[in-house]
């Protein structure tokens, strides 16, 4: 019975006015109660969505996302109490959504705001230091694997999301002349301690990062970035990324 009164209540919360009528009594007055219910739930759920997604409330403004927020929050309900991961399809939906439709930028900047509320949550862990590899020979090295921190994203864009989403971010200052253009922007977002960090890349070392999150040795990663640029100081670059946090362990080769 507890089950079909939750059922009911969540199909009244969703719009179906009727759904609990065997547990109302009769009158407008009860069903007119319901409304604050459901105006509640819908703003709780608006409010988690501005909050996981800021720089799209400040890009199109408060009264264009909520009106937005509404409609997709009206179609989703949450998976479980806690709203820490509410609306983790938003970016996705966006795309979709018609009113946004000559806003490319909305979807893959909604993205960005949705790993870094991942970096925010991602399970604490070790940050790896540069002294914890001195006792590897080189073969070691290469044959070993860096096991990406448990809190990273990594991103590769066509456009200038990157730019977009870093001058939209809570705090940051406007940015008059920031353009949509095809010019291409990498960005590593990771927690390797209290807070979130960002760090734009270069396209040599997304590749490489990348390697390191498909589970390649660092010799094949250094391989993936000579094939890029044959030029590259990996060195430089490997060194680059452990003072960033990027990592959290070496896992030495498995014996065959």
């Amino acid at each position: 019975m507890a089950e079909s009164f939750h059922a009911a209540f969540e199909a009244v919360l969703a719009g179906d006015d009727r759904a609990l009528d065997p547990w109302l009594a009769e009158g407008v007055a009860a069903h007119a109660g319901l409304a604050v219910y459901r105006n509640t739930v819908a703003k709780g759920r608006v409010d988690a969505l501005a909050g996981l997604y800021p720089s799209i409330v400040r890009l199109v403004g408060a009264d264009w996302f909520r009106d937005a927020a509404l409609i997709f929050a009206a179609a989703r309900r949450p998976s479980h109490p806690v709203l820490d991961d509410y609306g983790d399809d938003f970016p996705d939906w966006l795309e979709r959504f018609p009113p946004a439709a000559g806003l490319a930028y909305l979807a893959p900047v909604a993205r960005l705001d949705a790993a870094w509320s991942r970096a925010h949550c991602a399970a604490d862990a070790p940050v790896l230091a540069s002294a914890a590899l001195a006792g590897l020979s080189t073969p070691a090295l290469f044959a070993a694997r860096a096991v990406l921190h448990p809190s990273v994203s990594l991103f590769w864009f066509d456009w200038t999301v990157v730019s977009i989403w870093q001058a939209n971010r809570p705090g940051a200052e406007a940015v008059a002349d920031l353009a949509w253009e095809a010019r291409a922007e990498g960005l590593l977002l990771l927690r390797p301690g209290l807070t979130v960090t960002s760090r734009r890349l270069t396209r040599l070392e997304w590749v490489f990062l990348d390697a390191c999150r498909r589970g390649l040795t660092l010799g094949e990663a250094a391989s993936a970035a000579l094939a890029h640029d044959l030029s590259s100081d990996l060195g430089t670059l490997f060194a680059g990324l452990l003072t960033a946090g990027a990592f959290t362990r070496i896992a030495p080769e498995t014996p065959s």
